[in-house]
């Protein structure tokens, strides 16, 4: 039919002119596309709703319809399923460079992008096998095996200008194998950024000191930070929280760093959250994601994490979820999730422990720190205060005397910590507790693939704990002082699958229990005993036991705990005066030791 039938429709008369250029990013490329119908322009937004409505037709400005070319149909199909669309850009990792290679002539691409399809296509032939590279001397520690592969792959990334999830189990090591990294790639001037969640930013420093002291790192956090881009270059690393970063983002995505990592990086799953939209905004040579637990409920878990560290390999995210996230939770489609396993296979570097036990130690040791709430705080800092007050009040010669007093005050302390709900006092200040969030948290990682003990010295806690993991309807047994049926609880974690918990007081469970099924153990309340903690962490590590088990602690920060575990490391006579406190009380302890804990 000739145009005069048809134009009832209203259909543009006019062909459609479309011109691209390919340009090159840090660790992309962009298709600059421009598309018209005679006078009348669209943009590429308007490309790939009519693609994704199955149409060929585009609403032009004048009222008109434009008709897309069917070859350009299929192109713009393969655009918007490996890119995003930038304005009137599709914006594609460098990881598709054979793509951008087959679909377009050597005229449209520039001189840039040119060369670096070359130096990587060149790569890629050359290519036999991941290298081997040598351990840093600066590494204070020994890497096992398999944290070698963990070196050798993220410096493979690094070749090929590529990002990568970093996906081992938890306790195996992601710390020390990002340090490890960071100094095998060292270069004076060239900043790297850590963000953590606020409970692994003192355990980050800890790492840091123990097996890399010559780094010179920043911790931004608190108050009176300084994030000056000149103070930034003064420093090797920047640590971080990701509470921190949303608040400086304006500031920090100024600066171009050279390597980013987010540890516990499934804190961005939800690509519509302050967090993701926030990193997304940084500048780096290289992105890295540590996270023990890569899909924590779906498919599309991975996309955000994915789409942080390798931009556009994934597409947009409306096509991810069309595409992928869809068929393969939905409908549980195996030949959509082999496809997507092929595509992400490369960038995600996943070890189980099951994978490793035989290169693991008998056990493992970590400290997550949990930042008290608003309300909490208040409550302890009420109680700090009236404590110290009173020891002020008193003479060294008192002191001896109302050993049961400062016990109480230190007590009471410790419960806080935990949640002013222990208190016994009359006036009830909530029950608000950073702990169990965290701990719930944790067991939500890790109920599904293993067992947990939780370890607490106040049986009010525990019951705490227990309400929460009936809400959520986890399966847990259950052992204080109080327990008649001790083996039955013992058999019903060791035997029955569904029972992925354990409460157990310190004071019932420290001695005579064989919990060879667990393999990991939290100690709520650390006290100042080691080997009262220790006796409970080895309920798990037992004759029998196959498992690699790790221990971790959970300690609030600015708090009786943190001061504690400072000073176990400094003063150990004061650590065996507060062991003792059942026969010599207090004996050797000042006035100013029990100040310098508060």
């Amino acid at each position: 039919m000739g145009f005069k039938e048809i134009n009832k429709e209203n259909y543009n008369t006019n062909k459609a002119i479309i011109s691209t250029q390919v340009k090159s990013g840090i660790d992309w490329f962009d298709i600059e596309t421009n598309i018209s119908f005679g006078d009348q322009k669209i943009n590429l937004k308007d490309v790939q709703k009519a693609i994704l409505n199955k149409t060929r037709y585009v609403q032009l400005g004048d009222g008109t319809k434009g008709i897309l070319p069917k070859e350009w149909i299929e192109k713009f199909r393969k655009y918007f399923r490996v890119g995003e669309v930038k304005d009137n850009s599709v914006r594609t990792h460098k990881s598709n460079f054979t793509l951008i290679d087959t679909l377009f002539n050597e005229e449209v691409i520039d001189n840039d992008a040119k060369i670096e399809i070359m130096h990587l296509k060149e790569k890629l032939n050359n290519f036999q096998s991941i290298e081997n590279i040598k351990i840093p001397k600066k590494l204070k520690a020994t890497l096992r095996d398999y944290q070698k592969e963990g070196l050798n792959w993220l410096s493979f990334l690094n070749d090929f200008n590529f990002g990568g999830i970093l996906a081992d189990d938890m306790g195996l090591g992601k710390t020390i194998q990002i340090i490890a990294y960071f100094l095998a790639g060292y270069q004076k001037g060239k900043t790297n950024l850590v963000v953590v969640p606020t409970s692994l930013l003192f355990n980050w420093q800890k790492e840091l000191e123990k097996f890399a002291p010559h780094i010179n790192y920043l911790v931004l956090y608190g108050s009176n930070r300084n994030i000056d881009n000149n103070e930034l270059k003064k420093h090797d690393l920047i640590l971080t929280t990701y509470g921190t970063l949303i608040s400086d983002i304006e500031e920090l995505k100024k600066f171009h760093f050279n390597i980013i990592v987010l540890d516990e990086s499934q804190a961005i799953k939800n690509p519509n959250s302050q967090r993701y939209k926030s990193v997304r905004l940084l500048k780096a040579n290289q992105r890295i994601a540590a996270t023990g637990t890569p899909v924590e409920n779906s498919t599309f878990d991975l996309y955000a994490q994915l789409s942080f560290v390798m931009p556009g390999l994934l597409g947009s995210m409306k096509k991810f979820k069309e595409d992928y996230a869809t068929p393969i939770d939905k409908f549980q489609d195996e030949i959509i999730a082999k496809e997507l396993q092929q595509k992400v296979h490369p960038f995600i570097l996943r070890r189980t422990k099951k994978q490793v036990v035989k290169e693991l130690p008998d056990k493992t040791e970590m400290i997550i720190t949990c930042e008290m709430g608003a309300q909490q705080r208040k409550v302890y800092d009420l109680y700090k205060a009236e404590f110290q007050k009173y020891l002020l009040g008193i003479s060294e010669e008192e002191l001896h005397k109302s050993s049961l007093h400062v016990l109480q005050g230190l007590t009471k302390l410790r419960q806080i910590c935990n949640s002013p709900a222990l208190l016994s006092d009359q006036e009830y200040y909530g029950n608000q507790s950073s702990k169990i969030e965290e701990l719930m948290q944790q067991i939500d990682k890790l109920k599904n693939e293993h067992k947990v003990l939780v370890f607490s010295q106040f049986v009010g806690m525990l019951d705490l704990i227990k309400e929460k993991l009936e809400q959520e309807n986890i399966k847990y047994a259950y052992l204080t002082g109080k327990t008649r049926n001790r083996e039955e609880q013992v058999n019903l974690f060791q035997e029955n699958d569904e029972v992925r918990v354990f409460l157990i007081s310190l004071k019932a469970g420290g001695t005579g229990l064989n919990l060879t099924e667990a393999e990991y153990v939290f100690i709520i309340d650390p006290w100042w005993n080691p080997a009262v903690e220790n006796q409970a962490i080895d309920r798990a590590y037992r004759i029998g036991q196959k498992n690699h088990v790790i221990a971790i602690r959970l300690i609030v920060p600015d708090s009786i705990e943190e001061k504690i575990m400072k000073l176990q490391e400094k003063k150990l006579k004061l650590v065996e005066d507060l062991i003792h406190t059942d026969k010599n009380s207090f004996k050797n302890l000042s006035k100013d030791d029990l100040l310098s804990i508060l």
